[in-house]
Order: structure tokens, then sequence, then C-alpha cells
């Protein structure tokens, strides 16, 4: 009888391990969006990579190869062109602007959407433009103020 019960035990053990090792790994966590910090800190890393026209590495951006090469370092998918970018997430009021939400200019015409950058917080945003991967202030008057046309939060 013995003999019986360590089969038995043995066969209990057995199933309790298979049962244990075939459940789904939770992958919620792997799964869920990055905070805005996180991709201000991925972003960061690209800090003065040369600007080069229709580029989407770190060999050199522009501006929608950075913002879509830095989401898509924290698997977040955002289509090619600021200008598609601009159709994705919720709008956002620039007073209510969040780290890791997509600011966006008219440079070249007052009516499409040209240029894309995340917003970092203190009225500032990381983008690829002629300096390459650089930090500017979304109120620069001489420039980007003017020029600022919306944002939206994608995470």
């Amino acid at each position: 009888m013995t003999m019986l019960k360590k089969a038995l035990v043995s066969l209990f053990a057995v199933i309790t391990f298979a049962a244990v090792i075939t459940q789904p790994i939770n992958t919620a966590s792997a799964a869920s969006k990055p905070t805005g910090s996180a991709i201000v800190k991925e972003g960061k890393k690209y800090l003065g990579v040369r600007y080069k026209y229709g580029g989407t590495t770190p060999k050199g951006f522009d501006c929608s190869g950075f913002t879509s090469y830095t989401f898509k370092k924290k698997n977040v998918k955002l289509p090619r062109t600021a200008a598609e970018q601009y159709k994705k997430g919720k709008s956002v009021s620039k007073k209510n602007l969040k780290s890791g939400d997509l600011v966006f200019f008219k440079t070249t015409s007052k009516k499409k959407i040209s240029h894309v950058g995340i917003y970092i917080g203190n009225n500032k945003f990381i983008h690829s433009a002629g300096k390459g991967v650089s930090i500017t202030s979304i109120n620069d008057p001489y420039y980007w103020k003017s020029k600022y046309a919306g944002a939206k939060r994608v995470l």
C-alpha cells in the first residue's frame, strides 16, 4: 500500500507542476503603456543626434522620425509623419500639457502640421530640428511660440 501512496503523491506532484507551468504568464505590466517620464527619459538619450531629413534612427533624425523612434523604444507605435501623428491621441490644451505629450507646430504653412516634439515639462519640448535633437521652449518668442498648433496625448 505504501508503494501506491508514493505513486499517487508523485502523480499529484507532476499534475500540480504541469498545471503551474502551463498557466499564462501575466503580461499586463509588459503590455501597459509607459509613463510620460519614461518617454522623456528615452528621448533625452538622443540629445545631440544630428538632424537628417527623413531620418528615423540615431544615425540622424527628422522631427517625426525622432518621436516615432522614441515612442517605439517604449512599445508605442506612432505613424511616421508629424501630420499623421497629429491625428492620433486626445487633444490637450497648452495649460494641461504633461510630460510625454506630443506637441505640434506649423512651420512651413499656416494650414499644415509640419513639426512635432515631445513635451518634457516646464514649457519645454525635446525635438529634432536644424541643430539636431535638442530641448527648446514652446514659448520661444522668436520662433516656436507663433508656430504652436496643439498637442496630443497618446499615452
